[in-house]
């Protein structure tokens, strides 16, 4: 590696940054230890609009110095002493299947790499929970765990693009049947978490407890920015013995809502309601194959034969108060089988077309609302460029759920400053109307660099309670700067 300027003189920069890189390689091994420019720009990408569009364009990422793939924790703590002790970023990636920038190092430093630490430590049958090393994918524990008759149950769309489970927990991530199993932050019990300026904290072995401030849930979501998650403890459930599917059709989304609504305030648990806008239903079905075009809701209940015989009937007549038209298992049957087809290569978004998901939530009050202001906005505001809303709702909770709606735009300025522009625009009508009306934010994509900028207008006050507890835990602010509205680092070196 040169620590050497095109003029042949060694620049403090490029000095230092050897420096560095001979600790990093003296600490974790040669192999484990990259300055090459292929290998730092895959670093820094993932599945955001931005991330895509760059390379679409043959443009650089933002990308760190240097990579660094470390086996296991103690590995992890050397890196992140290293880094305090030169005050540069810690860039933390997992499988780069975010949509949020959160891979991006816009300040340089060091992407820690975190797909080594693989091992699953142990897998408690008694208590039903599994520990695990951050860095495994989904696919590979849960073929572990069906061995067992066990499952996690979380299966997001990432779920075959490489999404591990520290990701899962630093995004509060969701899967397909989190409205009967919960989301990654009701999955988890117990992490193993390195901290600047390179400490291991534990917390408690599970999260139900009277012992003060749940410091687990600190670190879930805070997505690299306060410490990396080395190792998880979750629940597990048991296969289910069989599942039941229906479908319905509506005359309007609003109908579907009110459908989903009494579903889950009559404590009702399906596994899955996917509630599906006209717009949404035609992608439907060019992708997975489900036949019909309308406002289309699908319904999987899991469990004994008993309680789902039980779900599926209650179901039914809840939906059909509502205005629901039934339409038989099979719709559902369908979109199960294929629900991984959206994510299928060829068929995500990808530019020159641009896009983006909001997928915000709120109460069911505000839904109906929300998706009337937020396509109002989308399709009127931004009618000389032919945008397009569609939506689902596809997260469902006791109080509300997940609006999973996006834009499109099918030809934006070829210009890249002038085609960002327009989808931070567009970002910004979206969102802030989301928020006006009594959404929030995100509900599992994360924040990362594309919506720090909502963070404060989100929170307020309660903002600066955030700022105070990160200054706290990182004070160089070398955790992941620039993400969820954090800024850059402090009294860097680098």
């Amino acid at each position: 590696m040169s620590t050497t300027s095109s003029t042949g003189e060694v620049s403090g920069r490029s000095y230092l940054r050897g420096q560095i890189a001979r600790e990093l390689v003296a600490a974790i091994g040669p192999e484990h230890v990259s300055q090459d420019p292929a290998e730092l720009q895959a670093q820094a990408a993932d599945w955001s609009w931005y991330s895509k569009y760059l390379a679409f364009k043959n443009l650089d990422q933002p990308a760190a110095d240097i990579a660094v793939r470390p086996a296991n924790t103690a590995e992890v703590e050397r890196v992140v002493q290293i880094a305090s002790d030169y005050r540069i970023p810690v860039v933390t990636r997992g499988g780069g299947s975010g949509t949020q920038g959160g891979t991006f190092a816009p300040y340089g430093g060091i992407s820690l790499d975190l797909s080594r630490l693989t091992e699953i430590v142990e897998i408690d049958e008694d208590s039903l929970i599994v520990t695990t090393g951050a860095g495994i994918d989904g696919p590979t524990l849960e073929a572990t765990l069906n061995e067992k008759g066990l499952t996690l149950a979380h299966y997001p769309g990432s779920y075959h693009l490489g999404a591990t489970i520290g990701g899962f927990i630093a995004a509060r991530g969701s899967g397909v049947v989190s409205t009967k199993y919960g989301k990654a932050e009701d999955q988890v019990l117990q992490l193993e978490v390195v901290v600047p300026p390179g400490k291991t904290v534990r917390t408690l072995p599970v999260p139900s407890h009277a012992a003060g401030p749940d410091l687990l849930q600190s670190f879930v979501g805070s997505e690299g920015t306060l410490g990396v998650i080395t190792q998880a403890s979750l629940r597990v459930d048991p296969l289910p013995e069989t599942r039941g599917f229906l479908s319905f059709s509506f005359p309007d989304i609003f109908a579907g809502i009110e459908a989903g609504r009494l579903i889950m305030t009559h404590r009702l648990r399906p596994a899955v309601i996917r509630l599906y806008d006209e717009a949404d239903s035609y992608k439907l079905r060019d992708w997975v194959g489900t036949p019909f075009t309308g406002t289309l809701m699908v319904i999987m209940c899991d469990g004994s034969n008993e309680l789902v015989d039980y779900e599926t009937k209650a179901i039914t007549s809840l939906v059909e108060k509502a205005g629901g038209t039934s339409l038989g298992p099979e719709v559902g049957q369908t979109w199960w089988d294929g629900k991984y087809e959206p994510y299928a290569k060829g068929k995500l978004p990808q530019p020159p077309l641009m896009y983006g998901t909001f997928d915000q939530v709120a109460r069911f009050a505000d839904l109906p609302t929300i998706y009337r202001a937020k396509k109002k906005i989308i399709e009127e505001e931004f009618a000389q460029y032919g945008a397009r809303y569609t939506a689902h709702l596809s997260h469902w909770y006791d109080w509300g759920a997940m609006l999973y709606d996006r834009f499109y735009v099918d030809e934006p300025p070829t210009d890249p400053a002038e085609a960002m522009d327009l989808h931070d625009r567009l970002w910004d009508a979206g969102i802030l109307t989301g928020l006006d009306n009594g959404g929030v934010l995100n509900d599992h994509h994360g924040v990362g660099i594309k919506l720090g900028r909502f963070m404060r207008p989100q929170y307020g006050t309660g903002f600066e309670l955030m700022r105070q507890l990160k200054d706290a835990w990182d004070p160089d602010g070398i955790m992941n700067p620039g993400k969820l509205g954090f800024g850059p680092p402090r009294n860097s070196a680098w």
